[in-house]
């Protein structure tokens, strides 16, 4: 028995792309000319919209079981253009659905005060115009359905493309956001390693421009190492440096990422809002705002990541 082959990974995607295949179709009396076009935007999870000529309604199903094969996140918009050698697929004013329309309409008039209805508005109540059906035909609808989705999934195969080329654009400036969190957080443990000496002579220059008089050594190395303890970072940087490499190792990967890689930018502005509070030293501050303001740069590129 065939070895199974492996599927091949997902690349990482954008949630942004857009793509378009065109294609040709005879049947027994109708060549077609056909277009799809499939675009995607942000979304929280995959939605997904199919807008097909009426006749084509069969293919939706089709269309939506195949989308979440290849694409786990986005608004998808899948759009078909549809003309044949009599021209676009027409529609018909159905006089018994105008008359229904009419008769309703004239009931609400002798019940309410109300403008008459405009000519357009009438037409586009459901009912009123049909859609002509060019295909009653079940073997030329089979031969055209059977084209028309071999085309899809080109048409997909192109979106998944560029929402690819999207990502890995994405991807590289994550990265680089990353590094930067990197080199803050290690310029962040270098200032915090310097704190107990800058505290020791902020604390002696301040009791001797109060007092005058000179503070038993001892006393005053008390007083320091409880302000060191109250800023001790070295758990915060700990977790920083934890959460940098789990990112990494996220960003290596494939498949969707974007909702883990958010909740990974949650866990590292949680560690750099402490890092600003416990920050003894105006340097320490600024290097925990900086953080902040990288991390937020990152989480605002990841809201387009699959």
């Amino acid at each position: 028995m065939a070895a199974k082959k492996a599927a091949s990974p997902r690349l990482l995607q954008s949630m942004t792309g857009f793509a378009r295949h065109e294609g040709t179709c005879e049947t027994d009396d109708h060549a077609w000319r056909y277009a799809w076009e499939v675009r995607s935007v942000n979304n929280r999870g995959l939605d997904i919209r199919c807008r097909l000529p009426s006749f084509l309604d069969s293919l939706e199903m089709d269309v939506r079981k195949r989308i979440p094969t290849t694409i786990a996140r986005g608004s998808v918009t899948a759009s078909l253009q549809l003309r044949g050698n009599t021209g676009e697929a027409t529609t018909q004013l159905s006089e018994e659905g105008l008359d229904a329309v009419l008769t309703a309409m004239a009931q609400v008039q002798q019940k309410i005060d109300c403008a008459a209805p405009r000519p357009e508005g009438i037409l586009a109540l459901l009912g009123v115009l049909v859609a002509e059906d060019p295909l009653a035909d079940a073997e030329a609808l089979a031969v055209l359905s059977k084209d028309l989705l071999e085309s899809f999934d080109s048409a997909m195969e192109s979106l998944v493309a560029a929402r690819a080329g999207e990502g890995k654009a994405v991807i590289e400036m994550i990265s680089e956001q990353i590094n930067e969190i990197e080199n803050l957080t290690n310029a962040s443990r270098a200032e915090a390693e310097t704190l107990p000496e800058v505290l020791h002579s902020r604390m002696k220059e301040q009791v001797a421009a109060l007092i005058g008089d000179a503070v038993a050594e001892d006393r005053l190395a008390q007083e320091v190492a409880l302000l060191v303890v109250k800023g001790d970072v070295r758990e915060e940087l700990d977790r920083l440096d934890a959460h940098i490499v789990a990112a990494r190792e996220l960003l290596s990967g494939a498949g969707p990422i974007g909702r883990k890689l958010d909740f990974l930018t949650q866990e590292f502005n949680r560690e750099a809002n402490t890092l600003c509070s416990k920050a003894q030293s105006i340097d320490l501050r600024q290097l925990g705002l900086s953080l902040k303001t990288t991390i937020d740069q990152m989480r605002e590129q990841l809201q387009n990541l699959e």
